[in-house]
């Protein structure tokens, strides 16, 4: 095999193996965001309940909020995983609130149960 050959080989092994990389980046984003749908629409389902509670319901591409003058509850999807976090308001010195708790779940259903754990929380 000549020099040229060998090279011309391995840049189409590259190209080959950073075109599968990207393809399964692409799935893995698209996953994400229809779990982030599938939350955000198990979340309005109960309209009255969210305004009852004065909550706002959010969805910025893979993040699902409820949002309260007081507080923030989001999940967050990202490679498989999904990340639970709570956020005092009140205390916070800027526009974000730092998370106070955080908790990784794996399914919607468990992110549900999370979300519904820290309001239970935040309005005792």
């Amino acid at each position: 095999m000549s020099l040229r050959r060998a090279f011309e080989a391995e840049h189409a092994r590259r190209d080959a193996a950073r075109h599968a990389r990207e393809e399964a980046e692409r799935r893995q984003q698209e996953e994400d965001l229809a779990r982030a749908t599938q939350l955000h629409e198990a979340l309005a389902e109960d309209e009255g309940f969210l305004r009852e509670k004065g909550l706002s319901l959010g969805l910025r591409r893979y993040t699902v909020s409820l949002n309260h003058d007081d507080f923030l509850i989001d999940a967050y999807f990202e490679a498989g995983a999904i990340s639970v976090r709570s956020a005092d308001k009140r205390t916070a010195t800027t526009s974000t609130a730092a998370p106070r708790k955080q908790q990784a779940v794996d399914t919607v259903e468990e992110a549900l149960e999370v979300m519904a754990q820290y309001l239970a929380d935040e309005t005792n």
